[in-house]
């Protein structure tokens, strides 16, 4: 990217209820928190609230999503600077959770844990490719939007010869 230039990206979703029951929200136990996510071209993601809030475990919830958008938003920025810094990655995976806390006045997230086992070639310096998540952390686009720590405890393993 090109210093000085402001690149702006647009993302669409639209997100249509699906929980009316026939009374809509004429009483706060009496209506479904099910929804779509909708984005042109894609699967629609099956929504809803946590279980906790009346929602239907059976769907995605929006804390659900937060995470899984800070844990593969940090693995697509550390896939990148490991194949433009020759480290060689056979296989990542990771564990990431989020804590939300919350009180009368509503809620809000306090820290996500992003534990990635990242599986590298024995050609490759495993001191380097555990460094390179602390870059990956400052060049993922998600994490620079949250107002919470996002901490990342890799683990690197070399494949066997």
């Amino acid at each position: 990217m090109t210093e000085g230039i402001l690149h702006q990206h647009r993302y669409r979703v639209d997100v249509d209820w699906t929980g009316n029951r026939g009374t809509g929200t004429q009483s706060y136990r009496g209506y479904e928190r099910s929804h779509d996510i909708r984005v042109p071209g894609k699967p629609v993601l099956a929504g809803s609230s946590d279980a906790a809030f009346r929602g239907d475990a059976s769907r995605h919830n929006p804390e659900d999503l937060l995470v899984a958008a800070l844990s593969s938003c940090h693995m697509l920025s550390y896939l990148h600077l490991a194949a433009t810094s020759k480290v060689v990655v056979t296989a990542y995976s990771d564990i990431a959770e989020g804590m939300m806390e919350t009180d009368a006045s509503g809620g809000r997230f306090v820290e996500v844990v992003l534990r990635p086992t990242v599986t590298i070639s024995t050609t490759s310096d495993a001191a380097k490719a555990e460094a390179l998540h602390a870059e990956a952390h400052h060049a993922c686009f998600i994490a620079s939007s949250v107002n919470f720590p996002v901490h990342c405890e890799p683990r690197i393993v070399v494949e066997p010869a």
